[in-house]
């Protein structure tokens, strides 16, 4: 073949790939953990923690540190895959067999109605009656257990029993007797991502159950963090342990060509525990008061960080306010969706992430959980009943209007209504307000 003739195709050729590969849409890979203390990892400022893995997405990506999502489970994943507040998700505590309403529009329905390929992979609590599961609210595929949590190892259901077993895929309960729940889950989620179709982009929800209790470190990382005393000893190890396998995952898209093309999202569910079945606590929030269960700071600013390499900042920081609900939007304008119909709280944070603009997206975020209730705007936070979390589930409500300014007290120490009763009654009246739209919504 003539030479130039050759170098004429081949430069058609390449320019078709690169082409090929600008307009693919980009995979999504949401890594959600479970309990995981506000500034637990190195990189968020807990200095005793080893998370070489977690701090190398923030090295790549962008990090947040006022993120906020649900105190407890269920809600919490409730608000991340509708985009909506719980209230309006309708779902503000923890599921059972029931869980997030029928009809609530989820990421994976909206982004597999786009054409992707979409996985849950892990813990699902939004219900586990058929009608609930995974597979029939827009994942293709799903591995893991519907309830709040279970044994590692047997895979059995913690808090009920003794013979509620709980691991499943797809629609089919599944026996793995003393395989380590995590390690099958990074398993699957190799599985998963070779098979997948090559033509398709894929959405994986990740969602790990660590550092949830029981707590089931790996002997490496007790043995390192043995002169730590408990219970922070063995949350430390828990944390470490998970951080070893989100190394694998990294290594793992890294090895199959898949880093540069892939959005990582990284979360936690909700504040750390302090219930006994975690020793007591373990989990650190520094100045910040509370933990799971509380709409003090502890229970619901949450470590978050995304990453692309190639097209998003890397190693900045964000301290504008952002919440769980914002990812739906954010996914919905990188991967170019359709977003006809949605009705969504969040906002997109595409614009804040690549540094184009210093405003928060939130003037106002709303939380609910069972009693309580909380508003933010700007630095003030009005909330109603709230639960003071301490050691050992010995906790107390705080009955009536408890309002704190995050700039000027960050602990949330003091109870500041009555010095300033007029910034009571303006947030009281943005409560009412959102409860007000709530109920039209419902009369429709």
């Amino acid at each position: 073949m003539d030479k130039k003739l050759f170098t004429v195709i081949s430069g058609c050729l390449l320019s078709g790939v690169v082409e090929a590969a600008q307009t693919t849409k980009p995979n999504v890979i949401i890594i959600y953990t479970d309990d995981h203390g506000t500034l637990d990892a190195n990189c968020f400022g807990a200095t005793d923690l080893c998370t070489p893995n977690i701090d190398a997405i923030a090295a790549r990506g962008v990090r947040f540190t006022q993120f906020y999502a649900a105190p407890v489970s269920s809600a919490s994943r409730a608000c991340l895959l509708t985009g909506q507040y719980a209230k309006h998700a309708g779902l503000t505590g923890n599921a059972g067999w029931k869980g997030l309403p029928l009809g609530k529009e989820t990421m994976a329905e909206r982004m597999k109605a786009n054409g992707y390929q979409t996985a849950c992979i892990g813990k699902w609590h939004l219900g586990s009656w058929k009608e609930y599961t995974p597979n029939a609210r827009g994942f293709d595929y799903f591995w893991g257990f519907l309830g709040g949590c279970i044994d590692s190892y047997s895979h059995f259901y913690y808090w009920g029993g003794p013979n509620m077993h709980d691991l499943w895929r797809n629609g089919q309960e599944i026996y793995e007797p003393g395989k380590f729940f995590t390690a099958e889950t990074i398993k699957e989620v190799r599985g998963f991502i070779k098979n997948r179709n090559k033509e398709k982009p894929f959405f994986l929800y990740w969602a790990v159950n660590i550092p949830h209790y029981p707590l089931q470190p790996s002997e490496k990382w007790l043995e390192y963090y043995s002169k730590l005393p408990n219970p922070r000893r063995m949350y430390a190890a828990f944390v470490s342990t998970f951080d070893d396998y989100l190394g694998e995952l990294r290594t793992f898209l890294t090895s199959q060509g898949l880093e540069e093309n892939t959005i990582l999202i990284f979360q936690s569910d909700n504040g750390h525990s302090t219930e006994v079945r975690t020793f007591g606590g373990g989990g650190y929030c520094g100045d910040y008061r509370g933990g799971k269960f509380s709409l003090f700071e502890g229970g619901i600013r949450v470590p978050a960080i995304v990453s692309w390499p190639g097209h998003f900042p890397e190693g900045e920081v964000r301290d504008q306010v952002a919440m769980n609900i914002d990812w739906f939007p954010t996914i919905a304008e990188l991967c170019d969706l359709d977003t006809q119909g949605l009705k969504l709280d969040g906002k997109s944070l595409v614009s804040l992430i690549e540094g184009n603009t210093l405003e928060t997206p939130h003037e106002v975020l709303y939380f609910d959980f069972e009693k309580q209730w909380a508003v933010r705007c700007g630095d003030w936070k009005l909330i109603n009943n709230v639960i003071d979390v301490l050691p050992n589930d010995k906790n107390k409500v705080l009955e009536g209007l408890y309002l704190t300014n995050l700039r000027e007290n960050p602990t949330e120490s003091i109870n500041l209504k009555d010095k300033y009763p007029e910034k009571v009654k303006e947030l009281l009246l943005l409560r009412k307000e959102y409860e007000e739209s709530l109920s039209g919504e419902k009369s429709k």
